[in-house]
């Protein structure tokens, strides 16, 4: 295989999160690989010196990127562009500039922005799929992103014109899904599921030295749809349990005063996967669809099980039994059931962190990563040339 000249596009968001590392984590694993790679990034901390209007125009179409990228691809030359977030400075400019140029595109799909205005099939605190596959008037009405009605129809509107236009249709030549679920639920919504891939997510962790583990862990935002709720009120049924948490988010004040968390905030890599060699189980009580959280492959990589909802890709990552346990989401009594058993087995819990870094080695390294990457890369390119050929 030759060695491709890959261009990456991504706006990062104005907090720092798994996406943004996944993102850092592929350039380093295709340049490693010995692909000269360029990348074109965006910051949405930009939009803090625009005034609304202009603002709403960058989500629309953003000239800067279509001129920027025009230029980039006359000096570099890419064979690929692989593009992860493009919201909101990106904008969706950049599939058809690429297309203009005779650039394939790879879109990974690291959220479910081009489905729903919120991102997360979530509202209320529940799953919401009212606007799958249908115009997203009703995360409009509901305000769904940031609790704006303004801000919610600027991303409708994007959307709405951009289905309108056929951008993710047919300007798009491969996509990307981070697991089956994800796939499907893209489907539903229209995309053409002849053009959506499935890669996981990865991590370059090696194996964790033998040694005692005890008790719990939560890395992760302290926010709504991570579960917070569930996983506090599940403790109030085990006295005896606490539990270690890492991260922060505006549930953090909350828990505080709670004496079965002890909260640590924000650690540095090093140092989470530290704890995450000395802990028992890790716990994933999420509310919402989550995509592919790298907190898992984490916590797999470092012999770790995980405890989490059953809910969207989670039992497809995690086999109940094996990996890790599932319980019914939303729900403290079934968490603490489930929290109880993995304090009572603790030998069962080590077998399953086994099982965890087995599955890690199978399926979640770099290497099969890399693998996997080439192949869509050459889907694309192949599905150019064929378009040009015709």
């Amino acid at each position: 295989m030759s060695t491709l000249r890959i261009l990456v596009v991504h706006n990062r968001y104005q907090l720092p999160g798994g996406e943004d590392a996944v993102v850092d984590a592929e350039i380093e694993l295709l340049r490693r690989y010995g692909h000269p790679v360029e990348a074109y990034v965006r910051d949405n901390r930009e939009l803090g010196g625009m005034n609304a209007l202009n603002a709403f125009a960058q989500t629309l179409w953003s000239r800067r990127t279509g001129n920027d990228l025009a230029e980039i691809v006359r000096k570099f030359a890419p064979d690929v562009i692989h593009a992860h977030n493009t919201f909101a400075l990106v904008s969706p400019s950049v599939y058809w500039q690429a297309a203009r140029m005779g650039v394939p595109v790879v879109q990974t799909l690291h959220n479910f922005r081009l489905l729903c205005v919120q991102a997360m099939f979530l509202h209320e605190n529940h799953v919401c799929e009212d606007c799958l596959g249908r115009v997203p008037w009703r995360g409009v009405t509901r305000k769904c992103y940031r609790d704006s009605g303004l801000q919610s129809a600027a991303v409708a509107t994007m959307l709405g014109m951009h289905r309108a236009l056929g951008t993710y249709r047919h300007k798009v030549t491969r996509y990307i899904a981070l697991n089956e679920f994800c796939r499907r639920k893209f489907i539903e919504g229209g995309l053409p599921a002849s053009r959506i891939a499935v890669k996981p997510n990865f991590v370059d962790i090696e194996r964790p030295p033998a040694g005692a583990r005890r008790g719990g862990l939560f890395v992760g935002r302290l926010a709504p749809e991570k579960g917070i709720d569930v996983l506090v009120r599940s403790l109030t049924e085990l006295p005896s349990v606490t539990i270690d948490v890492i991260g922060a988010g505006p549930e953090g004040p909350k828990l505080e005063s709670n004496p079965q968390l002890n909260l640590l905030g924000w650690l540095d890599p090093a140092e989470i996967y530290e704890r995450m060699r000395r802990a028992a189980w890790l716990v994933m009580p999420s509310i919402w669809f989550e995509n592919f959280p790298r907190t898992l492959l984490e916590a797999f990589a470092n012999g770790l099980p995980v405890i989490a909802s059953r809910l969207g890709a989670l039992p497809e990552l995690i086999e109940h039994g094996r990996t890790g346990l599932l319980f019914e989401p939303g729900s403290p009594d079934d968490l603490a059931r489930h929290l109880a058993w993995a304090e009572a087995f603790p030998g069962k819990m080590r077998a399953m962190g086994e099982n965890a870094r087995a599955a890690y080695e199978a399926r979640f390294t770099s290497q099969e990563n890399h693998g996997q990457l080439m192949a869509i890369y050459e889907e694309a390119l192949a599905a150019v040339r064929l378009k040009v050929a015709v």
